[in-house]
């Protein structure tokens, strides 16, 4: 979903002069919506703990997503960044903070206990993780906690605000300081890492992962506007089609066949969205659609899955319905605000 610097804002590294309000209000969105996002969309839980979710888990998903969309559109950067540093978060996250990567017990008090006999199928030697749980966990975080999020808050902004920064850096400081609270709050508590600590080796591995994608994210290159090719995108609609295939063909098979294919099919997904991306005529609500495919897909399939613990049938069903209303409105209210506000305005590559 590449973009890149709005050349009408590109003399205002910071966030401008834009009022308070108007600068807060995208910045609170995102910081409920990225929790939601993350853990209830796909069904994870019944409607009665969405609002613990949003306040428990709120700093440390919502910073995590305004630090990311931040540091990219203060950098000048456009969506390679941003989901380089979505995948830097989602290593963090699950192989840091609450270590569920190496946590082979992670699950088991919950109601997909049953899936520890998959994971182990593909465990890494000598790191012991399982490469199809890592794919699962980085992948949401990358698609729903980070990308999903704020592809809807920026598509409900004016092209001349979509890729400007909202805070300036002591605007910075106090999420990155709410993030690293909230991961504290995460890893010292008993239903957050459940007491497990992971060895040095598998520590340091996922400290390297990290690293090493935030310092990818970070090259010049993603900053640099390219020019469009003469190929023309195709309809917005077909965007969302590769994302759909990973979600639907990720669990064709299991064991490292299974995990063959689900990479095959991300990396087939990217390239396309890369390759459309840098046609003529590619735009916001091609960027709309490909960030939020997973979403939607996400929500269609929080029917057929249990949530992380025993519900009622009418709490369980009443929190599927509620992800369906919200996730219809969201993507059906940006996609009618970008047509009434600029059905023409296009999204410059990176």
């Amino acid at each position: 979903m590449p973009d890149g610097p709005d050349p009408a804002t590109a003399d205002h590294p910071a966030a401008g002069r834009l009022p308070l309000r108007r600068r807060l209000l995208p910045v609170i969105a995102l910081l409920l919506l990225a929790p939601w996002a993350a853990e209830c969309s796909w069904g994870g839980f019944a409607i009665d703990d969405f609002l613990p979710v949003l306040i428990f888990l709120g700093p440390m998903y919502g910073g995590a997503a305004i630090l990311i969309r931040e540091t990219a559109r203060h950098l000048g950067a456009g969506w390679p960044s941003i989901v380089l540093l979505a995948a830097a978060f989602g290593v963090l996250q699950a192989g840091l903070v609450d270590q569920s990567l190496f946590n082979p017990d992670f699950l088991d008090d919950t109601q997909y206990a049953d899936t520890r006999a998959a994971a182990e199928a593909t465990l890494v030697p000598g790191l012991e993780f399982s490469l199809r749980q890592a794919f699962d966990y980085v992948g949401n975080h990358i698609v729903l906690t980070i990308c999903a999020p704020v592809v809807l808050i920026e598509s409900f902004l004016g092209p001349k605000r979509r890729l400007r920064p909202w805070l300036g850096w002591q605007g910075l400081a106090v999420v990155g300081v709410l993030y690293l609270l909230g991961s504290l709050l995460i890893f010292s508590d008993s239903s957050g890492r459940k007491g497990f600590l992971a060895s040095p080796l598998q520590l340091a591995f996922a400290a390297v992962v990290v690293v090493a994608l935030v310092a990818v994210a970070l090259l010049p290159r993603w900053r640099r506007p390219h020019p469009r090719r003469t190929r023309r995108a195709p309809h917005p609609i077909w965007v969302g089609l590769p994302v759909v295939l990973v979600r639907l063909g990720s669990d064709l098979t299991p064991g490292w066949a299974g995990v063959a294919i689900a990479l095959g099919l991300a990396a087939v997904a990217g390239g396309l969205i890369a390759y459309w991306s840098s046609g003529s005529g590619w735009g916001q609500r091609h960027v709309l659609v490909a960030g939020t495919a997973g979403l939607v897909t996400a929500a269609a399939f929080a029917y057929l899955v249990p949530p992380y613990s025993p519900a009622s049938p009418a709490a369980a069903l009443a929190g599927d319905v509620a992800v369906t209303v919200v996730t219809v409105a969201l993507v059906g209210a940006a996609w009618w605000r970008l047509r009434r506000a600029s059905p023409t305005v296009h999204v410059g590559a990176s």
